[in-house]
């Protein structure tokens, strides 16, 4: 079917007559007819009664009318559509992250992006970091935000920060009350801590063998909100690193303590997308703000 064919019928059906769609068109009277003939022939049927003065629809022709106003209308909401995207006034953003950023801060991070794109929508996913690094692969969110550093090839970091591990309490904990808090000193406290096959554990340890100091946790979870919530209570400390904990220790309901005796190894923070993945339109505008938020991060990070 004939795209120039349908819109020469549609202009003659809707002016009412070839000559009017002639002159509109600029083409030859004799051009539109022979479209609009080879048009039936490929219908098997006439679109036209043709009269003296006008032409009426057959029953076929009110079909294919409707059709190609259909088509009309379609192609209109379509360019509205990329424009509003080219606008970045429509769109879409998929985000994977680790559980460790889900807090105040990272709310406040769509919230402000929401603020200015308010047509734009953004699904949030969360898992660990071997799930965030697959759904990036596939295609399957723009982008991910992760605690580590990624190592697959495929995977290209936009932006990455270290972030240090720190003992975290209330700040009416006898813990923070330390003038040099030590790794022997968090012996005599409740603590809770992810379990081993964790990054953050796994640099705890380290730090442990080199004290000959073990710590046993009174609660293991895999939950950062956990670790978090537990810690804000007052019941218990726990190790976390700056990115999670950003709003409380902002608002002070949370103080973050470094070890005076033991160096823990930095934690750092990455973005990552799929290598070679062009992000443009929503996408590219929320990568834009994380890594303004990254820079500032890190700037805060150095202070």
């Amino acid at each position: 079917m004939s795209d120039i064919a349908l819109y020469y019928f549609y202009e003659t059906a809707t002016l009412g007559s070839m000559r009017l769609a002639s002159d509109k068109i600029g083409v030859a009277v004799s051009s539109i007819s022979r479209q609009i003939a080879q048009l039936e022939e490929r219908f098997g049927a006439r679109l036209l009664e043709r009269g003296r003065r006008s032409i009426k629809l057959t029953e076929a022709g009110k079909l294919a009318y409707e059709f190609q106003k259909g088509q009309i209308a379609d192609r209109e909401v379509l360019m509205s559509r990329i424009q509003e995207l080219r606008q970045i006034k429509a769109g879409r953003v998929d985000l994977a992250v680790g559980e460790g950023f889900l807090g105040r801060s990272f709310t406040e991070i769509i919230e402000s992006f929401h603020k200015k794109h308010e047509g734009i929508n953004v699904v949030v996913t969360t898992g660990t970091t071997s799930d965030i690094e697959a759904l990036v692969l596939q295609d399957d969110v723009h982008l991910g935000l992760i605690l580590h550093v990624s190592t697959e090839p495929k995977l290209r970091t936009r932006a990455s920060v270290a972030q240090p591990l720190m003992i975290v309490c209330t700040p009416d904990h006898p813990y923070a009350k330390l003038e040099r808090p030590t790794l022997a000193d968090l012996i005599q406290y409740p603590i809770c801590l992810p379990p081993k096959g964790f990054r953050m554990r796994q640099i705890l340890h380290d730090a442990e063998q080199r004290a000959q100091i073990w710590l046993e946790p009174t609660l293991t979870t895999n939950s950062l909100q956990v670790m978090r919530d537990i810690a804000k209570s007052g019941s218990m400390l726990t190790l976390l690193p700056r990115i999670s904990v950003l709003s409380e220790l902002a608002e002070g309901s949370l103080v973050g303590l470094h070890l005076m005796d033991t160096k823990l190894e930095d934690t750092t923070i990455s973005m990552i997308h799929r290598l070679g993945r062009q992000l443009d339109g929503a996408p590219a505008k929320l990568l834009t703000l994380l890594e303004a938020r990254f820079k500032t991060w890190a700037e805060e990070q150095s202070a």
